[in-house]
C-alpha cells in the first residue's frame, strides 16, 4: 500500500485545515490512521478509521475538534482539523495497517505503511 499525504500548511489558532491521505489500495488494509510528531517529541496517535464498518477512534487531545473520514470510492482518508491550537503544530503522517487489532491501533508499531508526512503549523 502506498500512501500520499497532503493538505498541511500554516494557519492561525482557531482555524481549520483538512488533510488528505490517498491510498493506492484499501482492500488489504484494516485501519487507516493519522499520527503526528512535533520537534523533539515521540510520534503520537491522533485518529484512526476502520474500513469495515467505519468506526473511528481519537486521541483525547483532539476529540471533538478533529474528524477522520473516508471517501471509499477514492480510497482516501481525510482528517478535518478544527479549532486548531499551537500545540497541534507537528508533521502529520498517515499510516495503514493490515493486521492490527483494536487494542493496538494507537501504537505506531502496529502500522505497516506510512505516508511521507505533511507539516501543520498553527500560529498563536
Amino acid at each position: 500500500v502506498q500512501l500520499q499525504a497532503s493538505g498541511g500548511g500554516l494557519v492561525q489558532a482557531g482555524g481549520s485545515l483538512r488533510l488528505s491521505c490517498a491510498a493506492s489500495e484499501r482492500t488489504s488494509s484494516r485501519y487507516m490512521g493519522w499520527f503526528r510528531q512535533a520537534p523533539g517529541k515521540e510520534r503520537e496517535f491522533v485518529a484512526a478509521f476502520r474500513w469495515s464498518g467505519g468506526s473511528t477512534y481519537y486521541a483525547d487531545s483532539v476529540k471533538g475538534r478533529f474528524t477522520i473520514s473516508r471517501d471509499g470510492a477514492k480510497s482516501t482518508v481525510y482528517l478535518q482539523m478544527n479549532v486548531l491550537k499551537p500545540e497541534d503544530t507537528a508533521v502529520y503522517y498517515c499510516a495503514a495497517t493490515t493486521s492490527a487489532i483494536l487494542s493496538a491501533i494507537r501504537s505506531r508499531r502496529s502500522y505497516d505503511y506510512w505516508g511521507q508526512g505533511t507539516q501543520v503549523t498553527v500560529s498563536s
